[in-house]
């Protein structure tokens, strides 16, 4: 079985998205800021649509989600959302100075 991968997310795309997902919750900027430091280079078209679907939750729903209080329900019970969550959530990285 031959998987096509999605292709990347252009730079004007990704600034409306980066745009959409301002949020009211400090919290849930904290963990969307993160993600895009980390991710925004390899982003994909499908991750981004993952994404925008999350968007569209309520910041309480979706501080839920990033926090694994809830799991995704209905129609984001769905593998892709699953998986921008586990990138959502990564933790920081931590780096010693010694």
């Amino acid at each position: 079985m031959v998987t096509t991968q999605s292709p990347l997310l252009d730079e004007r795309a990704l600034s409306k998205l980066k745009w959409r997902c301002r949020r009211g919750l400090l919290e849930n900027d904290l963990f969307i800021e993160r993600f895009f430091a980390r991710h925004e280079t390899g982003l994909t078209v499908h991750q981004a649509d993952a994404l925008g679907d999350l968007m569209d939750l309520s910041d309480n729903d979706l501080l839920d989600l990033l926090l694994g209080r809830k799991s995704p329900e209905g129609a984001l019970a769905r593998a892709d959302i699953v998986e921008l969550l586990a990138l959502l959530r990564q933790p920081p990285e931590h780096h010693i100075h010694l």
